[in-house]
């Protein structure tokens, strides 16, 4: 996907949209937000890691989601995080689904589980592996970013009946740029060549949480994104609301974001010079000359 590539149309209604949002809300309500500092050791589950956690949280909340867009949308595929880490091979089926939600129930589970306030519920709407909708809702705050193919990128805050739309920044040169990308994710014999590019730019951090390293970006604050380790429910949203806040979107080797891609670097940027500039400096991670 990029800013410049004609996108499938969102087969979303407002009422749909409005739908999604409010069962979101219901599960922060009623699974995420009691349990937020209240958990106990049995209820937090390592995965691939220590770093890789799942609580009951987690779980909860995507169960509940996941029912009610299926009450939504009965015949749509639901690519929830817990459910592929059980069943993987619902990966397989998303480059062909004409629609299929991604959720990711508690994104920041480590922060979420270590009682810091940096988590959000991201969810998406894809026609064959496309972003068409996406929300990042953070249950803290209880409001949330999304958009639609087409659309703008928008911050809505429900209880305030308020919306306002966003963009991305101005972008610039390396040395002004200021941005999110997962050092620790990236592959061992990369690490180092990355950590020594980092002053290069103005600032460089991760705050482990897509949710709202993608909200910064689309409202802003930041210039880049970032990503490694492809995951559509991570991803897919983000990448979308980077494009309707005006953002250049594409694979660090410059094809188009696929949701169903599982390879390579995703990058999110304020407009295509800077992307390209951003590219430039990190051609490396693509065994490239670095110009």
């Amino acid at each position: 996907m990029s800013d410049t590539l004609p996108m499938p149309v969102s087969t979303l209604s407002k009422a749909q949209r409005s739908s999604i949002l409010n069962l979101v809300r219901r599960a922060a309500r009623a699974e995420i937000l009691p349990r937020f500092r209240n958990l106990e050791r049995s209820e937090i589950d390592q995965k691939k890691s220590h770093q890789d956690l799942v609580t009951e949280a987690d779980r909860a909340a995507e169960r509940m989601i996941a029912r009610g867009l299926l009450a939504l949308f009965p015949n749509a595929l639901i690519v929830g995080e817990e459910n592929v880490a059980e069943h993987p091979e619902v990966l397989d089926k998303v480059a062909d689904a004409e629609l299929a939600f991604t959720i990711d129930p508690v994104d920041g589970t480590w922060n979420y589980a270590h009682g810091l306030a940096t988590f959000g519920v991201i969810v998406s709407a894809l026609r064959f592996g496309t972003p068409v909708f996406g929300l990042i809702y953070d249950p803290v705050m209880d409001d949330v970013v999304l958009g639609e193919t087409g659309g703008p990128a928008e911050l809505v805050m429900p209880k305030r009946r308020k919306r306002r739309t966003l963009s991305v920044s101005a972008g610039g040169p390396v040395e002004a740029l200021q941005g999110y990308l997962p050092l620790y994710m990236l592959p061992a014999d990369k690490q180092g060549e990355m950590a020594a590019l980092l002053p290069r730019f103005e600032r460089v951090l991760s705050l482990r949480c897509s949710a709202h390293e993608m909200r910064m970006l689309a409202q802003g604050h930041v210039d880049f994104v970032l990503s490694a380790a492809l995951t559509p429910w991570d991803h897919a949203a983000g990448a979308l609301l980077c494009q309707c806040a005006g953002g250049h979107v594409a694979m660090l080797d410059g094809s188009e974001y696929n949701a169903s891609k599982r390879d390579g670097y995703l990058l999110c940027a304020s407009d295509p010079a800077t992307w390209g500039r951003i590219r430039d400096t990190f051609a490396f991670l693509l065994d490239l000359p670095n110009p």
